[in-house]
């Protein structure tokens, strides 16, 4: 049986008030392979889907790039829709340069997808601030962000 949307907005509602529940920190996911680490902010509800943005830094080079994947199971039964989102990533380090924007388009089915950002050479010890939002109608974007010290 389909749910209805009042049913799914509820559920996304629900969803969305127990990841703001859990504290930040453990929403935050580390890897570390060769010299490379990857950081990854809190997730948030965005066009109806999960959201979230991570910062890969290797030495001084720092990447941002966002994922974007289901927010709940999908309904038994129902073929998975095709939605093309509006994305957006900046990134800056704190006090100081633009690592840029880069907005695009970005096809959605069901299956995560990795949505390309930005990306810069920038001084040890510096915080960079990233931004990620997503958007389609008639859900406006609620950016999710990733905060990460490039170490020395």
């Amino acid at each position: 049986m389909r749910m209805n949307r009042l049913a799914l907005t509820a559920a996304g509602i629900a969803g969305a008030a127990a990841l703001l529940a859990v504290p930040a920190q453990a929403n935050a996911a580390q890897t570390t392979t060769t010299g490379t680490t990857v950081t990854c902010g809190a997730s948030g509800l965005q066009a109806g889907k999960s959201t979230q943005l991570c910062a890969e830094v290797t030495g001084d080079s720092v990447r941002l790039f966002g994922r974007i994947s289901l927010a709940g199971p999908p309904t038994p039964g129902s073929e998975p829709q095709t939605v093309d989102l509006l994305t957006s990533i900046s990134g800056q380090v704190v006090g100081g340069a633009s690592l840029g924007t880069a907005s695009g388009q970005t096809r959605f089915t069901a299956s995560t997808v990795e949505v390309p950002g930005v990306s810069g050479t920038v001084p040890c010890g510096s915080t960079v601030h990233g931004s990620f939002s997503v958007a389609t109608f008639p859900w406006s974007p609620v950016p999710v962000t990733v905060d990460v010290v490039v170490p020395c």
